[in-house]
């Protein structure tokens, strides 16, 4: 078995190969365009291209592709060969600069919010040098944005990269009062992947799996969560073999796959990577999905993504460990007087800040048909954005915003009474998994994002709100005299606390008086995808966007359309799959054993015509209500699916799915659940979740 040291990014062309195999003068102008960003000539990606072609080719790649994200929030390529026919009829293998700085894949057939017409099928797509080259599946992929022809990003990476350099200008005027001046400030992101494993052999019975993403149908196990045993409990065989190899291959592409452990839920597992520079993260993260999805077929299984893939137990989040570096300095960290740490309260002041006034906007990012069916549901952070800063950071926070003396807690040790047992100190806060945005210590954990989601959104977002709030500060103390700057950066810190506080929260964010003390304070609680979309496309929003260059109001406006296009033909494939489902699946397998039950009650009077049929009578009224019962919810369904797709606005359609169409589909699925339990195991069409949950 290899070292991990040695299949470590040994399938990347990582700066380790590329100074290993480019021309000295080569590798420093390339790394003068990754680390400062200057533009890379011609002349210098010719190199480039050359020496990465041979270094694919000796690694068994043939053909390369321009790796990009697309606004369908996954990836796609477009596969072409290295081989350049001759005249002799041999060929030779070949890659250029041009090809490698620039593709162009057919625009018109990607997602685009009204920006590319069907007929205007130009785009292109542009290297990304600052996230590594890497071989997959013998095709070399190259990271690159997408933009159409007239110049508007149609990616999810472009803007991204726009919000990074956003944060890093204005936190370099920042860091400079404090008479720093770094290199290079980036945000960083840990991407933790929660994931399902179900059996292939039931996956390849449930149409709704295969078709949505997630159970249409089911009736709860008869056994769940409850006894709490899965979590951190011992992985079985098969699923650790998968495991194993995942490891493999994301470590022979760079990914620092670090961690990985059972779920809450019954065949529900995680894997965490180490945090990396932010662009990079979210290109690994995507990678990792893919790799999950493929690895499982060779150990029988299929890996679900989707946020709620069974409704009776807990679904599956991508929790965003985001902080900011200066030159792999954490900015973050509070160290070990927090109160005195005037900088970081400056960057812990412009995070709460951020937050608070582009909290709508958050919520928006990680606003999902799956993520919809999660939040709130007592297994993930409620729809209402709030942030936990813990007992320590939460005292200093309250002694600035009262002007009083801050007390720190002193260290305490922890001793468990068992002397072969070591003693340890005690950290100074608890943890709060309920919140959604939580400080842990030196980061903080966007908990809210689903599984499926591509981390560019939220990452753009918090990016462009902590650069306006680093902005106005470094605004308002530019020009203050030396001698005055530390007392007016905590005035300023102070007074920027009092008008954001009420986006604390240190509570239960699972408690049912939340959302009314929520309310009390004016904090936003968009429930839906429909309800959560708008705030997009307000004039605040926009404002903020092109203040920073991030994106321009027809960008924005494209991908509000796209984000709704999204969730209502999401919404109308889990509409047509529950109506077919129930017409062609459901009901003929209910009416069958009706039927069944009919028969023996008429069978057992022939023999014995003063039978007691009581209780065959009484499973035989119940079951034809219930048909009655699906059939009521079946056809108002259709009614109601019809009527919504003849509304043009895409927001009022998207209006009708989660506030009218969807209690109905709850309707009709509880309708078809109650059956599940009164039809015999051998007449029901499909494998229950006792099966699914619990393969061998």
């Amino acid at each position: 078995m290899a070292l991990v040291s040695d299949i470590y990014g040994s399938m990347v062309f990582n700066e380790h190969t590329m100074q290993e195999r480019l021309p000295s003068a080569t590798y420093k102008k390339l790394m003068k365009t990754i680390k400062d960003g200057q533009p890379l000539d011609l002349e210098v990606a010719n190199v480039v291209a050359h020496a990465m072609k041979e270094w694919a080719i000796e690694k068994g790649a043939t053909h390369y592709t321009h790796w990009f994200q697309p606004l369908t929030g996954i990836t796609s390529e477009k596969h072409d060969s290295f081989i350049d026919p001759i005249a002799d009829g041999r060929a030779i293998m070949s890659f250029s600069g041009k090809e490698l700085i620039q593709g162009e894949p057919d625009a018109s057939s990607f997602p685009s919010g009204g920006l590319r017409a069907t007929f205007e099928a130009r785009g292109y797509t542009a290297w990304d040098p600052t996230s590594y080259a890497f071989i997959k599946d013998e095709v070399l992929c190259i990271p690159t944005a997408f933009c159409s022809y007239t110049g508007e990003a149609l990616d999810k990476k472009t803007p991204l990269l726009r919000s990074m350099s956003a944060v890093e200008v204005q936190a370099k005027r920042v860091l400079e009062l404090f008479g720093e001046t770094p290199h290079r400030v980036v945000t960083t992101v840990g991407a933790e992947q929660e994931y399902f494993l179900i059996s292939e052999k039931d996956y390849e019975k449930r149409s709704d799996i295969i078709l949505t993403g997630r159970t249409l149908f089911g009736y709860p196990p008869c056994k769940g969560q409850e006894l709490e045993e899965h979590y951190f409990g011992a992985i079985r065989p098969t699923v650790n073999e998968f495991m194993k190899e995942l490891d493999d291959e994301l470590w022979k592409l760079g990914v620092s796959a670090k961690t990985k452990h059972n779920e809450v839920a019954p065949c529900q597992h995680e894997l965490a990577p180490i945090f990396a520079n932010a662009n990079r993260a979210i290109d690994e993260n995507l990678l990792t999905m893919e790799k999950m999805k493929l690895l499982a077929s060779h150990y029988g299984l299929v890996c679900l993504q989707h946020e709620k893939p069974f409704d009776s137990i807990n679904g599956s989040g991508k929790h965003n460990n985001w902080s900011i570096s200066a030159d792999n300095k954490n900015l973050l960290d509070p160290g070990d007087s927090p109160m005195e740490n005037v900088r970081f309260l400056v960057f812990l002041t412009g995070v709460i800040q951020a937050v608070d006034e582009y909290q709508e906007l958050l919520r928006m990012s990680v606003a999902s048909c799956g993520n919809d069916h999660r939040l709130g549901a007592n297994e993930a952070p409620p729809a209402i954005i709030s942030m936990f800063l813990g007992d320590e950071l939460g005292g200093v926070v309250d002694a600035l915003v009262a002007n009083d003396e801050y007390v720190a807690p002193n260290g305490q040790e922890m001793d468990l009474g068992v002397d072969v047992l070591p003693n340890f100190l005690k950290d100074t806060t608890d943890r709060n998994r309920t919140s959604p945005f939580a400080f842990t210590g030196n980061k903080f954990e966007f908990r809210m994002p689903g599984s499926s989601v591509n981390l560019s959104d939220c990452n753009m977002v918090l990016n462009t709100a902590m650069a306006k709030s680093l902005k106005e500060f470094a605004d308002a103390l530019e020009g203050v005299p030396a001698a005055e700057f530390e007392m007016a950066a905590l005035n300023y810190v102070r007074n920027t606390l009092r008008d954001h506080q009420r986006i604390i929260f240190n509570g239960d964010g699972y408690s049912d008086e939340w959302p009314e003390e929520a309310a009390r304070r004016g904090l936003a609680n968009h429930k839906t995808t429909a309800d959560a979309l708008p705030c997009f496309v307000e004039p605040k929003s926009i404002a903020l966007f092109e203040e920073f260059g991030v994106l321009s109001e027809t960008e924005v406006r494209s991908r509000y359309e796209v984000k709704l296009e999204k969730y209502n033909k999401l919404m109308n494939i889990e509409i047509r799959t529950m109506k077919r489902l129930t017409r062609r699946d459901y009901l003929p397998a209910i009416n069958n054993y009706a039927a069944e039950v009919a028969r023996s009650i008429s069978e057992i009077r022939t023999v014995l015509p003063d039978a007691n049929v009581t209780l065959q009578e009484t499973r035989l009224r119940q079951l034809t209500d219930g048909i009655a019962e699906i059939n009521t919810q079946l056809e108002e369904l259709h009614r109601l699916h019809y009527q919504s797709l003849e509304i043009a606005d895409e927001q009022e359609r998207a209006n009708m799915n989660a506030h009218v169409i969807i209690p109905v589909m709850e309707k009709l699925r509880a309708a078809v659940d109650a059956m599940e339990i009164i039809v015999e195991r051998q007449w029901w069409p499909v494998p229950a979740l006792n099966e699914v949950l619990f393969y061998c």
